[in-house]
């Protein structure tokens, strides 16, 4: 490790390290994955589709030979993310970084409207899950004392929302289950972060902003003055995976463009 003070230029250098980021195929997913394989670590694009995937990884590669695989995965199966878990290492041996990037929202309108089985997708996709994958690489990130776990939220677990309350509540609770571990991991220098964006402009949000009005409307609140693109979360991303983020833990980082300030 370097010493304090010392300046190595590689703060951020990922170098030696392996990062599995689910929902990678495209959107934040997919810009982490881009940023942290530019940064030296070996990625596993994961979201449930294989072509996507293998797409994604084969650009990587493409940049960085050897640096990208793909393993398709549904985060609604605990069998589906074991085998995640089970062929990045068997591909790389070890896993340092977990991005728990995909999630579920499969209904908008009033929370008084909602329906038990969504309500529960939700719930079950956007915490439960996450849960489960920090459960199969903790074992290994506390016997080597280090680790590097990101969960991302969203400004919609610091709010309410007329639209898509179920999903403010479980962003809500990932930010909660990141304090709790990393009260619980700390002691392993295992690190246990949220990143929490403001809109993007991704495929995933399109209901919020798909028409000229709609982002007209969603960005004039927004001291920046647009919508995040998904490269903006991905520094974000790299720090927290990073030296940098050394002694960073149980916090949430907000990338807004300032809409929550």
């Amino acid at each position: 490790m370097d010493k304090p003070g010392v300046l190595t230029g590689k703060l951020f250098d990922l170098t030696g390290k392996v990062a599995v980021i689910t929902g990678s195929s495209r959107g934040i997913g997919k810009a982490i994955a881009e940023q942290m394989a530019a940064h030296g670590a070996k990625v596993v694009i994961s979201s449930r589709k294989a072509g996507p995937c293998e797409e994604v990884a084969a650009a990587i590669n493409a940049r960085s030979a050897g640096h990208a695989i793909a393993v398709p995965a549904n985060i609604s199966s605990k069998d589906d993310l074991q085998r995640l878990m089970d062929e990045t290492r068997k591909a790389f041996g070890k896993i340092d970084i977990l991005v728990c990037n995909a999630a579920s929202n499969p209904f908008y309108g009033s929370q008084l409207d909602i329906g038990d089985d969504a309500f529960s997708k939700i719930l079950s996709n956007n915490i439960i899950a996450n849960n489960w994958m920090i459960q199969m690489v903790a074992p290994e990130m506390k016997e080597r004392k280090d680790g590097a776990i990101i969960i991302v939220s969203s400004i919609g677990g610091l709010r309410g929302s007329e639209v898509i309350g179920a999903y403010c509540i479980s962003k809500a609770a990932d930010m909660q289950l990141a304090r709790n571990l990393a009260k619980e991991l700390g002691p392993h220098n295992i690190r246990v972060n949220c990143v929490a964006p403001g809109l993007v402009k991704t495929d995933f949000a399109k209901a919020l902003w798909d028409t000229p009005a709609g982002e007209e409307r969603a960005s004039s609140g927004t001291p920046l003055r647009r919508l995040g693109e998904p490269d903006d979360l991905a520094g974000a991303a790299v720090y927290l995976a990073s030296r940098a983020g050394a002694w960073t833990t149980g916090q949430t980082i907000v990338v807004d463009g300032g809409s929550t300030c």
